[in-house]
Parts: structure tokens; C-alpha cells; sequence
């Protein structure tokens, strides 16, 4: 459930190195000194900037999304615990039902990430969502505190991913003290822009905890008694702690690509490691099997030896032209979308960049794993994510310990373990007080009625978590065995008894699966374009 740095997969994502500490969770505290009653919302036309975002979802379904979307701002307070003091603003999206008369209701929905944008996660529901659902409900997306369209906006260093940037390696004193350096000058800048003494201290106010908070000022802004909520990744450890602190407010939740709550935020890691290494594997395995089409080896390990001699290569001399340039930090940023999402535009989108460099086309290699040399980026995301993760709970302080973790699981899992490190580095130096994570599930008016979703072979969330929190929950759980997607609704399971089957059932008819667990087939492997037969 972690955030890639430079591209990420489709939709739902991630969680770029969730670490998790296990810390005592104790049972966060609902009193407030006072209330804080939002403002009514008056819904208007989007910027051209959202508007534009939301343009790639008019080719999913009939609806054009782009021409029907609204927006609107609601501020709420920096501190819950001082209402009538500085104030936020979060950027709200609508996408309004289809149908006659009124709506069936308003479902809010998040992406996860920690850190990615919400606002245009809205249209994105909206169009996968079946015709009855397009007719029945009103999507609304909105930009979590210091991200997007939200003001401020956090950004702490632009040209931290200029490219190329070090390799993550695996371990050695002289890259541990570029990245240790790297990594703590980022968590500076952060700490200088947004913590104590600066403008707007949303350093200390970044938690979970705010933000549910948020989303229940945004319950009570839309006018409704109950929250109607659909997360995905780290969106779904936003809606289980929601559930905890605001039970008795909620209407119906779905939660897919689960977070184990036990392991927020550093113990997180051990898992996705061995996970994203595990659907590396599988995808050298794919690549193997359409040899005629990619031509990077017949078999699996000749792939893989193919992809790790590619980044020796890089780490030694990186791809420059035009500036652009991709080394090894690039093609790890790139490539680990392959493990994030079984679909044929990224899986062959991969391995024909891949190709290409085989085959001395670096301008198609460099289309897709390149980055610019300078000019600096959009860090909004980045910051967010470690704006959150970092302050949530207390990371390890011992970097000692750290490169303990990191060179044991470099040694089961080298293709994720030392970039999952490095990416959360900047928790070791985080100018924010840590929270305690709220203790999920412990309240005595758990809902009854939650839905998980969750792939088998998620590697961002993996299956664990998502077992970890029905027990918690008590929730029903739909699973879809032996796939390979992080989120796994509106992934193009439209089949009777599919997984967007369940969904459909839930929020139109108030249906919970018939037991507890129910299994769902996967969809067979992506092929490449032009190709359906695969080697055997």
C-alpha cells in the first residue's frame, strides 16, 4: 500500500513501503473539547485542471464524466481539538447519479496511497461502476488534508526524483550514507516548510486520525446521519479507523486491498517485500512464456537474469538523452507495476520497454522507465505519504536496526527490500510527533455489516492483513483466488458471481454475501496485443 515514486499502477495504490511498528494501540478519543459544524456545501464547476484529470475516465463507460462532474471547497480546522482556529481546505469532487428523482445516497471514496489524490479517485468509481450504480449514487471524491487540490498543498523538495538518482542497491557503506543523507535533507525541507513555526504546522496535523476526522466532518457537511464509504488500500485503513472512532455513524462501508491493522507502519515492509518479489517472479515467469513476443529469455530465470544484469548495468551507467534518464532507481520505480496490477496494458507495457533496450531502442526504453534530469517534479504524493506514515507511529530510531531488516530480507526478497527501505527513510529523521494508532475493532458498537475485498496475491496489501481484519471486523470478505491486483473492483470482473457482482449486491440491494468468506475464480492472465497463444 505504498506510493511509487514516479509512475503508479492504475488506480487503487498503494502503499509504497508500509511499514508498521508495533506499538500499544489504545482506543482513540471522540470527545472534543466541541463539535466543529462545517459550513453547507454549494457545488460548482470544476477547474479546468480537474475537469482535465477526470477526461481519461469518459472512455470507460456512457457517461462522460468529464461534463457532469462538480466541485466544491470545505474548510475545517488545522486542530480538532481547537474548531475555531486555523482553518484547512479540502477540495471535494461530485459525480451525480443518473437516474430520476432523488439519489440513493452519497458514496465518499478514497484511493489510498497514503497520499494520492482523491478528487479525481471520484470519477474514476464512478465510471467503473456499473449502470444501475451510475443510476442509483452519487460519487464523491475528495483530496485528503495536504494533498491535491487541497490548500496547502504539500511539497517539500521538487528535485528529489530527478533522475538518475542512486540505485537502492543492496546495502554497502557508502550508498547507506547517500540515501541516510539523501533521506534526512528530504525529512528536513519537510519539517522546515510544515512543522513548528512555519505557516501551517500540517506536520503534527497528518495523522489518520485527522483525516477521519475530516471524513466525518465530510459525512456531516453532505447532511447525513450515516457515512456511506469505499476505500481502497491505505483507503481502507482510513475507513477501519472510522468504523472504530465513529461506529455508530456508519452506513455501509466496502474496503478493498485490506491493511492489516497490526502493522502500521514499519513491520509492514517484511510482507511487501516478499510479496512484490513473489509477483516479480511470476511476471519473469509471463515474460518467459511470450519469448516470441519480447524476446528476454525462454524461461524464467533467464529473464530474471536479464532484468538483474539490466540493472547492474544502469547502476554502472545510466540511459541519458534529451534530458531524460533512467538507471537503476528508474526501472525499479517503473517496473514494480507489473507486481502491482495483472493487466495486459502494463504487463506488456513493461516488457516491450524491456525489449526495447535489448534491441538498442533506447528512445522506447526511455519512454517508459525514464525520468527527467532536471526541472524537479509534482512531490506532492511523496511528501503526503511520509506526512502521514511518519506521524501516525513512532518508526525505529536505531538505523542499525533498519539495515538489520533490510539485509535479511534483501536475502529472501532482493527485488523490493532495499528500495522499500530507502523510500520510508525519511521516517528515521520525521519532525512530527508520533500518534498511537487507533486499536481497530475495539468498540463496543463494531458495524455489522463491512464488506472486504481482496486478492490472494496482493502485493501491496497482502492476504494476511485482509484476514487479520475480518477476524477484527467480523466482516464478510470476498476473495479472488491466485490474482495478482492490488484492489480488485472494478478490474474487470463483470461476471455473475464476479467480484463486481458482490459489490453491486451490496450497495443496491443491502446484500451481504450468503457466508462469511466466499471465493471468486481470477481472470485468466493478460496476452500480449496480437498474441494468444503462450509457449509451453
Amino acid at each position: 500500500m505504498k506510493k511509487i515514486v514516479v509512475a503508479a499502477a492504475a488506480a487503487g495504490l498503494s502503499i509504497t513501503g508500509v511499514g508498521v511498528l508495533g506499538a500499544t494501540s489504545v482506543l482513540a478519543r471522540t470527545d472534543e473539547p466541541r463539535a466543529f459544524r462545517p459550513a453547507s456545501l454549494k457545488w460548482h464547476g470544476c477547474s479546468t485542471d480537474i475537469v482535465n484529470g477526470a477526461k481519461p475516465y469518459d472512455r470507460l463507460g456512457p457517461v462522460a464524466v468529464s461534463k457532469i462532474i462538480q466541485c466544491t471547497e470545505l474548510n475545517v480546522p488545522l486542530d480538532y481539538a481547537h474548531p475555531d482556529g486555523q482553518k484547512i481546505t479540502l477540495q471535494l469532487t461530485r459525480t451525480p447519479h443518473q437516474g430520476t428523482g432523488k439519489a440513493k445516497g452519497d458514496i465518499v471514496v478514497n484511493p489510498g496511497g497514503p497520499g494520492a489524490k482523491g478528487s479525481l479517485f471520484g470519477p474514476a468509481v464512478y465510471a467503473g461502476n456499473s449502470a444501475p450504480m451510475q443510476a442509483a449514487y452519487n460519487v464523491i471524491g475528495f483530496d485528503p488534508r495536504g494533498i491535491g487540490f487541497s490548500k496547502p498543498a504539500l511539497s517539500c523538495d521538487t528535485n528529489n526524483t530527478n533522475a538518475p538518482r542512486p540505485p537502492y542497491g543492496h546495502g554497502g557503506d557508502k550508498l547507506m550514507a547517500t540515501w541516510l543523507k539523501r533521506s534526512k535533507s528530504y525529512a528536513d525541507a519537510c519539517a522546515r516548510k510544515y512543522g513548528k513555526g512555519s505557516p501551517v504546522n500540517l506536520l503534527d496535523h497528518s495523522k489518520t486520525i485527522d483525516s477521519v476526522r475530516d471524513l466525518d466532518t465530510i459525512r456531516a457537511a453532505l447532511g447525513h446521519k450515516k457515512l456511506d464509504y469505499y476505500g481502497g488500500s491505505y483507503g481502507t485503513y482510513l475507513g477501519q479507523v472510522y468504523a472504530t472512532v465513529f461506529p455508530k455513524r456508519v452506513g455501509k462501508m466496502a474496503l478493498d486491498g485490506n491493511v492489516g491493522p497490526s502493522s502500521v507502519w514499519y513491520g509492514a515492509q517484511a510482507g511487501q517485500n516478499v510479496a512484490f518479489n513473489e509477483n516479480m517472479e511470476y511476471y519473469f515467469g509471463w515474460l518467459a512464456r511470450y519469448d516470441d513476443h519480447y524476446h528476454l529469455g525462454k524461461t524464467q530465470a533467464a529473464v530474471r537474469k536479464f532484468y538483474y544484469g539490466l540493472e547492474a548495468k544502469l547502476t554502472k551507467k545510466p540511459v541519458v538523452k534529451n534530458g531524460v534518464a533512467a538507471g537503476p532507481a528508474e526501472l525499479v520505480d517503473n517496473i514494480q507495476n507489473a507486481a502491482y496490477k495483472r493487466s495486459q496494458a502494463v504487463w506488456h507495457t513493461y516488457g516491450a520497454g524491456l525489449s526495447a533496450y535489448k534491441s538498442g531502442d533506447l528512445d522506447t526504453f526511455l519512454d517508459t522507465f525514464g525520468a527527467g534530469t532536471t526541472g524537479g517534479s509534482d512531490d506532492n504524493e511523496f511528501a503526503a505519504y511520509h506526512a502521514i506514515q511518519c506521524s501516525d507511529v513512532k518508526w525505529p530510531s536505531n538505523w542499525r536496526k533498519w539495515q538489520a531488516d533490510a539485509s535479511r530480507m534483501d536475502r529472501r526478497a532482493p527485488f523490493y527490500a532495499w528500495y522499500n527501505t530507502w523510500y520510508n527513510a525519511p521516517c528515521l529523521y520525521w519532525g512530527a510527533k508520533p500518534g498511537t494508532p487507533v486499536k481497530v475493532g475495539h468498540t463496543r458498537d463494531l458495524p455489522k455489516n463491512i464488506l472486504l475485498f481482496q486478492a490472494t496475491n496482493d502485493a501491496a496489501t497482502p492476504y494476511a492483513g485482509a484476514l487479520e481484519l475480518q477476524k477484527i471486523l467480523k466482516a464478510h470478505l470476498v476473495v479472488q483466488d491466485g490474482d495478482r491486483t492490488h484492489c480488485i473492483v472494478h478490474r474487470g470482473d463483470r461476471r455473475a458471481g464476479g467480484v463486481d457482482s458482490y459489490f453491486d449486491a451490496y450497495w443496491l440491494q443491502d446484500k451481504l454475501p450468503a457466508k462469511p468468506t466466499v471465493h471468486v475464480s481470477r481472470l485468466p492472465d493478460p496476452t500480449p496485443p496480437s498474441q494468444t497463444t503462450p509457449k509451453t
